[in-house]
């Protein structure tokens, strides 16, 4: 295995286990499957017993200008008590969506290879700056913490 391989391969875990430390620090109950088979990262407990699926999506800061806040060609069909949990390393920014919200935000391919996938991004650019920005429809959408997850009930 190529150590750049290595490096790409192991960094949505890396992140995966970055966001769940975050989550920990805050107090929240945490569950880890052993497998990652059904788009599930983590399993959080809330305050009154029930519990929601969350799903950790990351960019790191080496993918191309323009693309930090680019998640694409995500498989996903509504899911009752799911949860998104976007990261940009470069952004230093964490976006958290329902279910709901990412089928309403997200462009679906229509054709080609990934038809039926969905792509969301968050970010545009300023080229002469060279800096990116999140887009202003998703700035609801920004955390710095995650109450929502515990908070709120996505399916409403």
């Amino acid at each position: 295995m190529s150590p750049s391989f290595k490096n790409t391969a192991s960094f949505g875990k890396r992140i995966e286990f970055y966001i769940v430390g975050l989550m920990l620090k805050e107090g929240l109950d945490i569950y880890l499957p052993l497998v990652d088979d059904d788009a599930i990262d983590a399993v959080v407990k809330k305050s009154d017993g029930s519990f929601v699926e969350v799903q950790i999506k990351a960019r790191s800061n080496k993918v191309k200008f323009g693309s930090a806040g680019l998640f694409a060609a995500l498989t996903h069909e509504y899911r009752k008590n799911y949860w998104f949990v976007f990261y940009s390393e470069r952004m230093d920014t964490i976006w958290i969506m329902s279910s709901k919200e990412f089928i309403k935000e997200a462009t679906q391919l229509k054709t080609g290879a990934n038809a039926g996938k969905r792509t969301l991004h968050f970010n545009g650019r300023n080229t002469i700056k060279q800096l990116e920005h999140v887009k202003p429809q998703f700035k609801k959408y920004v955390v710095k913490d995650f109450k929502r997850i515990i908070e709120e009930n996505p399916d409403e």
